[in-house]
Formats: structure tokens, sequence, C-alpha cells
């Protein structure tokens, strides 16, 4: 066998096992470079250093804490009923504040399931004591809470962009006009939906008045600055994103703690824990698939791959649904960073020969990974808002079909038409 049969054969086998991806990666990478003797071992502990000395990657656990203090700060909290004054009384009213609920909080975390723990343990009882089912409930967060991982900013987009050497911040940049497409198809859903089953808005919210949204926009008046505190330090130069994320801690604490006065010692430890437990995780299968991949380049694997698709067709659009149809069912079964981690040091090289913007292809795996959040046996975002709703993984994932069939819609449109994921970057001058 080839040293590439050996690393692709030992890799399934792990994973068959049901070991850890990290685990399975360094196996299956320590396995080839015994058996195939193609590489000296001092590869292995100088690829890991490699994989973890990366300063872009000290983004991803700072905004976690910072999503998890602004959480326990009440500012989720404030958002929510600046939303419920716009659209809390129409059909599907409360399924409609938790989508643009998400999608503003999706500014702060850059975590899927995150976004739906914050919304989700506020709007989901609402739902339930205003006669919406638990299925609508569950399924209209867990959706909304995909916009997570494609509105800047974005945990996934930040790992893409360091493995592809692409500038972060216009990464971010491509992820808004997609995010807000995907926004609209899922408000347009829930609506639907709604109007089909008959389950009216807040019936406490009272009529629509100028007057009282200016009110919750005064008493909100923090925790709505909050992501433009955060993307404004980023797109004004002042800040890059790592340091964004820093600042996103110091203003979470600065709101939760001297203004809205609700955070305490045991919150502030809890988000700790909680950005600690994600960067070992990430920092984990990052460093292991640094040495995975440095086997994968040196035995051409990307080469193989190209002249194996390009076989096949060399039509852009053709290859960029193949790769989506692959990655439906990848996200089955893995996590969405590391399905990014693992695929894309293998498939940007064909996809830049192909001639495809590797903004508009980082667009499209983010959000093809939003499928991934929904659909089980992995979908992380269905094990949240079944927990929060008390209903069946079963039930729910059964719900959120027509979320996935909306989320899908959205995709073909941003596969075929790719200057909604180039079009700001380019103009804005941070795509070049």
């Amino acid at each position: 066998m080839s040293p590439l049969e050996i690393a692709l054969l030992c890799m399934f086998l792990m994973f068959l096992l049901g070991l850890p991806i990290f685990a399975a990666l360094a196996i299956a990478a320590a396995t080839t470079l015994i058996a195939g003797d193609i590489l000296p071992l001092t590869i292995m502990h100088n690829s890991l250093f490699d994989g973890l000395n990366i300063f872009p990657l000290l983004a991803i656990p700072c905004f976690v804490v910072a999503g998890t203090l602004m959480e326990y700060g009440n500012i989720t909290n404030q958002i929510i009923d600046v939303v419920k004054q716009l659209v809390g009384r129409t059909y599907g009213g409360l399924g409609i504040t938790t989508i643009l609920a998400c999608t503003f909080f999706a500014a702060i975390s850059g975590s899927g399931p995150g976004t739906v723990a914050a919304v989700g343990t506020v709007l989901i009882p609402a739902m339930l004591r205003n006669g919406y089912s638990k299925e609508y409930a569950a399924s209209v967060a867990s959706s909304g809470g995909t916009i997570g991982i494609l509105i800047p900013p974005s945990n996934p987009m930040i790992i893409y962009a360091i493995l592809g050497n692409l500038s972060v911040t216009a990464m971010f940049t491509a992820g808004f006009i997609p995010g807000f497409l995907v926004a609209f198809i899922m408000i347009s859903t829930a609506w639907l939906l709604a109007k089909k089953n008959g389950f009216q808005g807040d019936v406490d919210a009272p009529p629509f008045q100028l007057r009282s949204l200016l009110v919750s926009c005064r008493k909100g008046f923090f925790a709505l600055a909050t992501p433009f505190i955060i993307l404004g330090s980023i797109y004004s130069g002042f800040a890059t994103p790592v340091e964004a994320s820093v600042v996103a801690i110091a203003w979470s604490l600065l709101v939760g703690c001297l203004v809205n006065r609700a955070l305490k010692w045991n919150h502030i430890y809890k988000a700790l824990v909680e950005g600690t437990m994600v960067c070992g995780g990430v920092l984990l299968i990052v460093g292991t698939s640094t040495l995975f991949g440095k086997i994968l380049t040196y035995e051409e694997a990307p080469q193989r791959l190209t002249a194996m698709v390009m076989g096949i067709s060399k039509d852009p659009t053709i290859v960029l649904f193949m790769i989506i149809a692959v990655l439906y069912v990848l996200g089955m079964f893995m996590e969405t960073l590391s399905t990014i981690i693992i695929l894309v040091p293998v498939l940007l090289p064909m996809i830049l020969e192909l001639g495809i913007d590797p903004i508009h292809f980082g667009i499209i795996l983010v959000v093809t990974n939003n499928v991934a959040m929904l659909t089980p046996p992995l979908g992380v975002n269905l094990f949240v808002a079944s927990r929060i709703a008390s209903l069946s993984v079963e039930k729910l994932s059964l719900a959120v079909i027509p979320y996935l069939i909306a989320l899908t819609f959205a995709i073909i449109i941003l596969t075929l038409i790719p200057e909604l994921s180039t079009w700001l970057p380019y103009t804005l001058g941070y795509g070049k």
C-alpha cells in the first residue's frame, strides 16, 4: 500500500472505532510516518507546534467568552425586547423574533450552538406559553442559530481564512450579504409555517408604537451598540479581528457589570471555562490536522483529487455542487470546524486551479456547514434546542426539514451568484 492509502485507511478505521477527530488524525499520521518511511519522525512535533502557533486562533476563545458574558450580562434579553417591539404581534411573531435575535446575537458570539442557547433559553419558553408547538419553537430556534456561523464574527470563517491564507476581515465582510439572505429566507419559512398552523404573535406584546420602540432602544442602547463596537473596531482599522475579540470581552464586562449590573463572579468563571474548553478542542484538532495535512501534501493528495474531479467535470459550478453534496453527508458525522480543518488543505488547491474565487468558496463551505448543525446524528443545534424545549431529537429532526429545504435553496442561490459573496469585500478593498 502507498503511504497515502495507509493514511486514509487508518483515519477511516479510527473514525469507525469512534475515536475523537484529533486522535484519529494523530494515529493515522504516526502510523503512516512509521510504516511508510516517507518523512523523518521529527516532523511530528514540528507540525504540532506549527499548528498551534497561529496568532489569529486567539480570536475564537475570546469571542466565545464574550458571547457567554453577554448572555449572563442580560444583553441578550435587551436585544430580544427591542426585536419583539417590531414583529412580536405578527403571525409567528415570536418565531420571527427568534431568528432576528439570532441574527443580531450572531454579530456578537460567532458560534451556532452558543446563539441557540442564548436566544432559545429566553424565546422557546415564551413561544410555548403563547400556544406554539414544541416542534415549531425548537425548530425555529435551532435553525435561527445556524446564522451564528455566517454573520461575522464567525469562528469557522477565522479557521478557513487561516488555512486558506486569506484575510479574516475579507471573510467577515463576505458573510454579511449571505447572512442576511439566509436570515430572510429563514424568516419567510417561519412566517409561512406559523400562518399554516395558526400561531399568532405574542399576546402580551403591545401594538407597535414608535414611542415604545424608542424607549426599548434607549434602555437597551449599550446592548444594541455591541455589534457596532465589535465590528466597527475591525472595519475602521482600529483593531485586528484578534484585538476586536478582546474589545468584545472588555465591552461585555463593562455593560454586564456596570450598566446592567447582572454579571457575577461565577458568570465570569463559567465564561472563562467555556472559552478554555473551546480553545483546547480547536487547538488539538488544528495541531494534528497540520501534521496530517503535511503528509497529504507530500503525497500530492490535492493534485490527485484535482485530476480525479476534473476527469468528471471541469465546470466550476458542477464541481461546487459535487463538493456541497459531499459536505451534506460529512456534516451528519463531523463537527463544523473539523470538517473545515480537514477538507480545506485538500480542496483549496483544486478550487484555485478551477478559477473559483476562494472567498466565494469559503462562504459556500460555511453556509453548507449550517446544514450540518441541523442534521442528525451530530446536529449540535438540535441537541441544544431539544434540551431547552424538552422535545426528542427525533421529532425535532422532522420539524426542521422545512428549514433544511430553505437553507438548500439559499445555498443554490449563493453558488450560482458568486457576487453575493465577493462584491462587498472587493468593493471595500478587503479581498485584494
